[in-house]
């Protein structure tokens, strides 16, 4: 992996973006192989965050098919400028009321649903838009019973309330769950138990709502990890695209 070459021009820019993306590809379908999965299972989300259309565009053409962000106000003028392109577009930030209709106005999935307030939301918004908005539950490992996490997201023993919020709200499709390694709690540094945890309450998710299979965890640092745990997406953005800048 190097660092940004945006001074270097497209050209340089994409034979990075195409070296970085190999790199991973033979990352994931190694920890595929080494649990016995199909590569076929896993799905690359590439987190695009304050990174330019440019690139967006750029990973497009050499065969990415979802993008994610984690600010509204980077990612609606980044998906307005890539509306021609065949990508699925998934918000993986903390999420505040204020900004739920402009993210329902371009994004295919929102992964980070951690709230009954941000359900409901989320569902007028959706059916003002008449659009369908996929939705992951956000677990948090490092919350306590009623709590939310450092980074947003339920607490496990709320999963059941939420997902059934989410199935019962019109313009809502409840796909399954999503989970950032903890930093804080039982499971700090324990990257494969955190993942494993959360495959256990997915299975408990799928008991009521069998169609809720996906499963995102794992970013650059622990995408094995959590591929061998049984993610079925994995969100990787600086093994793609290079040391993020400063933000100013």
């Amino acid at each position: 992996m190097t660092d940004r070459t945006q001074d270097a021009g497209p050209s340089a820019r994409k034979d990075e973006l195409a070296s970085n993306l190999a790199r991973v590809e033979e990352r994931i379908s190694s920890a595929c192989a080494a649990v016995g999965r199909a590569r076929e299972e896993v799905t690359l989300i590439v987190v695009t965050k304050t990174y330019p259309a440019s690139d967006v565009r750029m990973l497009a053409e050499l065969g990415v098919r979802h993008v994610a962000e984690n600010r509204d106000q980077d990612a609606a003028p980044k998906a307005e400028l890539s509306a021609d392109l065949p990508l699925t577009w998934h918000f993986v930030g903390q999420l505040q009321t204020n900004k739920v209709r402009s993210v329902v106005g371009y994004a295919d999935e929102v992964q980070s649903v951690d709230r009954l307030k941000l359900v409901s939301s989320l569902s007028s918004a959706a059916v003002r838009a008449e659009r369908e908005i996929g939705c992951l539950l956000q677990v948090a490992l490092d919350a306590e019973s009623g709590e939310r996490g450092e980074r947003g997201g339920v607490s496990p023993d709320g999963v059941e309330e939420l997902a059934a919020a989410v199935a019962a709200a019109p313009g809502l499709r409840l796909d399954g769950l999503m989970t950032v390694a903890p930093l804080a709690g039982p499971y700090a540094g324990r990257q494969r138990a955190a993942f494993e945890r959360l495959m256990e309450i997915s299975s408990g998710l799928r008991t009521a709502h069998p169609a809720a299979t996906m499963v995102s965890a794992g970013m650059s640092a622990d995408l094995d990890e959590a591929v061998a745990a049984g993610a079925t997406h994995v969100r990787v953005g600086t093994a793609v695209l290079g040391v993020r800048p400063r933000l100013g």
